[in-house]
């Protein structure tokens, strides 16, 4: 996992349509808020619905990149060259949008509360985004602000919340991988108790 990294140009190679149910499946084995698991993944790799959430989502992000976004913000994001444009929408082979379900609705019309629903989620996708990696693909988080147009172009319900928009496939033969440092383990941790490994010295 430590050799994962993010991309922004993809190829547009196929990849075959069991890879990514069996990386879905993985997502699918999450644990959950009293097991209510509370998500959906719609598989995008129909190119003219592809072209319709592009659309929808650089409409998005300008608004955004020009009117809503902090200053420090955009200075964050400069290193990484992001802008509005996102043709990665069209070119990778396929996009997942994943949502999330804040209730379920029972036979009778009745509804049940998904607890922690969006905690659950989130967790399913960190287990999708390790199956993609360790399916030999890459994966670009990509979170337009707000997302309620992919339940109108996928005809998900409208208590469904888009929660994100993973661009799944192989990089680019000129993809520019991000020379990016990760926090040590002393930064991001705190041990309470518990003893400390001994490695034998190396042969």
């Amino acid at each position: 996992m430590q050799q994962r990294r993010t991309v922004r140009e993809f190829s547009p190679r196929a990849v075959p349509r069991e890879v990514i149910e069996d990386c879905l499946r993985a997502a699918g084995s999450s644990p959950s808020g009293a097991n209510l698991q509370p998500w959906h993944f719609v598989a995008i790799a129909d190119g003219s619905v592809q072209r319709e959430i592009r659309v929808a989502a650089e409409e998005e992000e300008r608004e955004f990149y020009e009117h809503r976004a902090p200053a420090a913000w955009l200075e964050a994001l400069a290193p990484l060259g992001t802008d509005s444009r996102k043709p990665f929408l069209e070119i990778a082979p396929w996009l997942i949008a994943i949502f999330a379900q804040p209730y379920s609705t029972l036979p009778d019309g009745s509804r049940m509360k998904h607890y922690y629903a969006t905690e659950s989620v989130g967790i399913a996708t960190g287990l999708l985004l390790a199956a993609i990696h360790h399916a030999g693909l890459m994966a670009l988080t990509h979170t337009p602000s707000p997302m309620a147009f992919l339940n109108r172009i996928l005809s998900r319900p409208a208590h469904e919340k888009p929660f994100l928009l993973l661009v799944v496939g192989h990089p680019a033969l000129d993809a520019k991988v991000p020379d990016i440092n990760r926090k040590s383990l002393h930064a991001i941790s705190t041990f309470v108790g518990g003893s400390v490994r001994n490695d034998p010295p190396p042969n």
